[in-house]
């Protein structure tokens, strides 16, 4: 699992605060990655699945509540869990959910702390997590401004609950994928002109590189190439639209700039393991903030 370390593009827009997702699985194929959001991830029935934080490895008991820091390489596996409905909450968080002056306040001290020690992966109580387990689980069904004011409820008594253990030597650094002038100018190219073709000459013009030196620095900056990176943010565009829109997955296909419908689902399955038809089924309890 180590051996196949990569970059996850999330589902997250530059426009969301916070997106959540809620599954019943009964496998984690899904291989150790790190993104630059935060992610609280919720297990429940999963005794046997190993948990992988930074440099720590352990196996997970029945329950469980962890929050990884941006950039921190995590995933599970499942390990030695015979469980086939392993019900699992993921919650995707924005660097910048509260701000720096926000948090700054007094009353978010708690949050603030606790978002510095994610940078470690925090492993939360059994008790924290079994309080913490039915707000969790109500949550994707709630709407608008009372789904943000419960989720800040929610970190704000994580962040002040006892018996939190961190699990990782090693901490995350914001890398300069977020830093880089360059890699932000591409992003925002990519994510404004995914839905075209876009060239390498193009893009490498963009950024003042010739195309054999702009190659490597989108491989040194993401660990994609170029091409693995349009088409990885493609697709992310192409699971929002699965879950959130009554589109076809023909048209989705075809708005995400696959201009053949073959192409797409070839990718797709490459980048999630599933169809797109048995992802749309798969994420249905999936809800977005904005």
């Amino acid at each position: 699992m180590r051996s196949s370390i990569h970059r996850e593009i999330t589902q997250l827009s530059p426009e969301d605060s916070f997106l959540v997702y809620e599954r019943v699985k009964d496998d984690f194929d899904f291989p150790i990655h790190f993104h630059p959001e935060y992610e609280l991830n919720f297990i429940y029935k999963g005794q046997g699945v190993r948990r992988i934080i930074g440099d720590h490895s352990s196996d997970i008991t029945d329950v469980e509540l962890v929050l990884v820091g941006p950039n921190l390489t995590h995933g599970w596996e499942l390990n030695k869990c015979t469980c086939k409905e392993i019900y699992e909450i993921t919650v995707h968080i924005q660097q910048d959910l509260l701000d720096d002056k926000m948090l700054s306040r007094r009353i978010f001290k708690s949050i603030r702390d606790m978002l510095n020690r994610s940078r470690h992966g925090i492993l939360f109580s059994t008790k924290t997590t079994m309080e913490i387990m039915p707000r969790l689980m109500i949550l994707p069904k709630l709407h608008g401004i009372k789904y943000y004011l419960e989720f800040i409820s929610i970190l704000h008594d994580l962040a002040r609950s006892s018996d939190q253990t961190l699990l990782s030597n090693q901490f995350s650094e914001i890398n300069d994928f977020q830093n880089s002038e360059r890699i932000k100018k591409v992003y925002e190219f990519i994510h404004d002109n995914f839905h075209r073709r876009i060239g390498l000459d193009e893009i490498s013009k963009l950024v003042n590189m010739s195309p054999v030196s702009f190659n490597r620095f989108i491989k040194k900056r993401t660990g994609k190439t170029f091409v693995s990176y349009v088409n990885d943010t493609r697709i992310s565009y192409a699971s929002r639209w699965l879950i959130e829109s009554e589109k076809g997955i023909s048209e989705i296909s075809y708005d995400c700039g696959f201009n053949n419908i073959a192409n797409f689902n070839r990718i797709f399955k490459k980048s999630k393991n599933c169809t797109p038809s048995e992802f749309r089924k798969e994420f249905s309890g999936m809800q977005r903030v904005l």
